[in-house]
């Protein structure tokens, strides 16, 4: 940390790009409070019902709850909900927070809170680890109990700020960052996390500016303090000088002026200087991100992740409902087309389900398609949605974590039972819809030349290929240094997956982080990758990058690449053809 008179430096690590001016809104670890205010001797019953309500609608959420995981996985898994109960049927708990309503004089929630709190720093302290673990379960059901408190004045709810600011938190889950108000975030920044963490991958998606590792530094910010946040560099500057600010809004500026010389390029075709085509599509989360679809140019989507759609709301939504969503997307981007990815749960991701243990290493766990092909009806009612929205538009459907040939066959064949099913039934869909696989898992790279031959197209997931291939967790700070997108290893894979698609007659596409890095942009024209799917706020910088390339030029490149012994010789040569290229949008 640097301090210049009043202004501080806080250095983090760049998350996402981009510069944001505003007040601080500090979210402290754990759970947050709820506002507090004080009450008259004759509230103290009314707070205490207050109070036992809130338990007795928790109570029968976490039963429904219970009961719904119970019809979808059976009784074992439903039993995760036992430790909640057993919270909420407490006496000591009921009593103590019935006393510090009587005590403090203050509204139940707050009274409930502070409890709770004191409960879980002891059990956070202990070395028993059985009540570390609870301590999770505690936190988890509080929050549930603190969203049940009802108001009769609107004033009492507990919100982020209703004005702009830049948030300050511990950490976000990804789900945090996808619910982020757009309208009042301007930026975010947390101690934890790592600029592979899918969390900082969703904050570049959405065109957040962030910074994550600041490790240890939220507890000596103080909220409303005023802030730079610089996502390029991953400085959060506190109470900056005028001289800072005043640089920062120019830098800020010549950064919006260069993006709107970009923007002209929207209606152009993203070809190479030697004619050589390349598809590019957009990645999104959310149906309100259509539009930006059309701005940016994006040629379709390439990347629909149904995973936020599909889990965030508390009951998983029907066929019916998921059919009118996929329809809009298929709408939204006709001629083109959309690939909408099946649920792809686990991993840093949102979970599928509540698990009765946790998975000792959830990356290596139950997620992508291995959670489809174990909860069939769920997955079929997802695959018969999509038939049903693929009569509206162009549509694709994608598989992620294949890992061989064996899956792909099982979730064709739920393909093809619910194709029969609707056909049955008089309900129209394109039964020539494009199926597709992700390449995520070097197992799946090894075998490319097969699994092309059972579908028709193939999408290269970078994130999760690095990953596997170094044995290196994206979000975990200790290693992510050996997380190198251009390893040798990494590169060859992409090489043999390309070449067992174009043997095949099918296209490959890139929809990781690396389709939106402007250094690796010529490595990928070199490769042959027939489409690039990014965030749209990326898609105009890597549109201006592919019509700045010679695709023979790249091809000749790719031979000494893959010759090549090291990630840094790898990323030399990309690197010096990008910046021969295009050195106007490597700054």
């Amino acid at each position: 940390m640097q301090v210049n008179e009043q202004e501080t430096i806080i250095q983090g690590t760049p998350g996402s790009p981009g510069i944001a001016f505003g007040p601080v809104h500090v979210e402290a670890r754990g759970f947050s409070a709820p506002d507090v205010y004080e009450i008259s001797k004759d509230e103290i019953p009314v707070e205490q019902e207050r109070f036992r309500q809130a338990m007795e609608k928790t109570k029968t959420e976490l039963d429904q709850l219970r009961h719904h995981i119970e019809k979808l996985s059976g009784e074992e898994e439903g039993k995760i909900f036992d430790a909640h109960l057993m919270v909420l049927e407490d006496r000591t708990l009921l009593d103590r927070v019935n006393q510090a309503i009587v005590e403090r004089r203050q509204n139940s929630e707050y009274a409930f809170y502070a409890v709770m709190q004191n409960f879980l720093e002891a059990m956070r302290r202990t070395n028993d680890s059985y009540l570390k673990e609870r301590a999770a379960d505690i936190d988890d059901v509080s929050q549930r109990v603190l969203r049940n408190f009802q108001h009769d004045d609107d004033r009492h709810k507990n919100n982020r700020p209703d004005h702009q600011h830049i948030l300050v938190a511990y950490d976000l889950s990804p789900s945090d960052t996808a619910s982020i108000d757009r309208k009042h975030v301007l930026g975010f920044a947390t101690e934890q996390g790592s600029v592979n963490s899918h969390t900082a991958i969703l904050a570049r998606s959405l065109g957040i500016p962030a910074i994550v590792g600041l490790e240890g530094s939220v507890i000596d910010i103080q909220t409303l303090s005023d802030c730079i946040l610089d996502g390029y560099t991953g400085k959060l500057i506190l109470n900056p000088s005028a001289e800072t600010v005043r640089i920062y809004q120019e830098n800020s500026e010549q950064k919006k002026r260069a993006r709107k010389e970009l923007e002209k390029l929207r209606e152009e075709k993203t070809t190479t200087t030697d004619g050589h085509r390349i598809t590019l599509s957009a990645n999104i989360e959310f149906t309100n991100e259509l539009p930006l679809v059309k701005e940016s140019g994006a040629e379709g989507v390439g990347l629909f992740r149904t995973e936020f759609y599909l889990l965030e709301g508390r009951e998983m939504p029907g066929e019916i409902e998921q059919a009118r969503v996929y329809t809009e997307v298929a709408e939204s981007t006709r001629p083109n087309q959309a690939i909408i990815r099946t649920l792809d749960a686990g991993g840093d991701k949102i979970p599928a389900e509540p698990l009765a243990h946790p998975e000792p290493n959830p990356f290596l766990g139950w997620r992508g398609i291995r959670v489809s092909l174990t909860r069939k009806a769920l997955f079929k009612e997802q695959l018969r949605a999509i038939l049903r929205a693929s009569a509206h538009g162009k549509l694709g459907i994608m598989f992620p974590m294949i890992s061989g040939l064996r899956e792909v066959l099982a979730a064709k064949e739920v393909v093809k039972r619910s194709m029969d099913e609707l056909h049955k039934e008089n309900i129209p869909f394109d039964p020539k819809i494009e199926i597709g696989v992700m390449i995520e898992i070097p197992s799946a790279a090894m075998m490319a030349g097969e699994i092309a031959r059972e579908v028709d197209f193939f999408s290269i997931g970078t994130n999760d290929l690095i990953q596997y291939t170094v044995a290196v967790d994206r979000v975990n700070h200790y290693v992510a240094h050996l997380y190198k997108p251009t390893h040798p290893a990494v590169i060859r894979l992409m090489d043999i997956t390309v070449r067992g698609a174009k043997d095949n007659g099918i296209w490959t596409g890139v929809c990781g982080e690396m389709a939106g890095d402007l250094a690796i942009t010529p490595l990928l024209v070199g490769l042959g990758i027939d489409e690039l799917s990014v965030s749209t706020y990326k898609l105009p910088s890597i549109k201006k990058a592919v019509r700045s390339l010679s695709q023979s030029e790249c091809s000749e490149m790719m031979k000494e690449i893959l010759r090549a012994r090291s990630s840094p010789d790898i990323a030399a040569l990309s690197e010096n053809m990008a910046q021969l290229s295009y050195p106007e949008l490597l700054d």
